[in-house]
């Protein structure tokens, strides 16, 4: 999950080895809820340094490596969506409202204007951005508790950063949260928030926008995704693309590999992915 089309056109660095944002316009939320954001330089000089094998760990060069690998976060990476369902089963119930977990699986891995729409239909009496304000605050209280990682995904993301492959991390997740864990991680070259963008999953904005930070064509990465929503964008912006099973099953494209468990990849795996090859790993979990 989960975030909203906001407002492109302020360039913004997060700090350690996070870099962010495309450019933001005035959208649907109005003024940023975070606050306005100081001005940062974001000239083709500053993220070339930020993508430069400099910036990386050397490492012997694979015939076959990636250019970059793209992470989604929730259901991927951590296991949020418990933490969303109950945060949605509450506000719903605050508001007099019933809301099952049926009801918020079906709002796996789409944005927050879409989410915000559903539980306004339940009977929530809020604008959108209030809506994002009580579930990120509460889904961030609730990861701050320790996070919830999916098995395997901590010692990949350490494997790819030591033989010196780029990773993005492309969430539908507001910054608010996406931010404070890439920068506990510190292991993403790139974040791009769901607020970070116009057009948020499934249209393939973010995964252009990280490539395109990264300085990398996207056609060459490799993206890691849990939800319909996320391998729709991930797939229609030229990438090559692994279905991760989660909280949902769900029938990926052809042409799209699939996994049980990230604890069953490794880079030998994702190398034969961005080759062209399509996997099904699930009967080895």
């Amino acid at each position: 999950m989960r975030g909203v089309p906001a407002r492109p056109d302020v360039a913004r660095l997060t700090s350690g080895c996070t870099a962010v944002a495309d450019v933001r316009r005035a959208g649907m939320m109005g003024d940023d809820p975070r606050g306005p954001h100081p001005p940062v330089p974001a000239s083709e000089a500053v993220l070339s340094t930020l993508s430069s094998p400099a910036h990386r760990p050397s490492a012997p060069q694979r015939s076959a490596s990636p250019a970059a690998v793209l992470w989604d976060m929730d259901g991927t990476l951590i296991d949020t969506e418990p933490h969303w369902m109950a945060a949605e089963i509450a506000l719903v119930e605050e508001h007099g409202g019933v809301w099952t977990p049926s009801d918020a699986a079906t709002m796996v891995g789409s944005s927050m204007s879409v989410s915000a729409a559903l539980l306004q239909s339940r009977g929530v009496r809020l604008e959108v951005d209030q809506i994002a304000h009580q579930l990120n605050t509460a889904v961030g209280a609730a990861v701050a508790a320790g996070v919830p990682w999916r098995p395997g995904a901590l010692e990949l993301l350490r494997a790819l950063h030591a033989a010196g492959v780029p990773q993005a991390l492309v969430t539908s997740s507001f910054d608010v949260l996406a931010a404070p864990f890439a920068q506990t991680v510190g292991l993403f070259d790139v974040v791009v928030a769901g607020d970070d963008v116009t057009r948020p999953k499934p249209d393939p904005e973010p995964y252009l926008t990280a490539a395109r930070l990264l300085g990398v064509d996207v056609r060459a990465c490799v993206a890691f995704e849990d939800s319909a929503t996320g391998l729709a964008s991930a797939v229609a912006s030229g990438a090559r693309v692994v279905a991760v099973d989660s909280h949902v099953t769900i029938d990926p494209p052809a042409g799209v590999s699939r996994v049980g468990s990230l604890a069953r990849v490794d880079l030998p795996t994702i190398e034969r992915v961005a080759a062209g090859e399509t996997l099904d790993l699930r009967r080895s979990v």
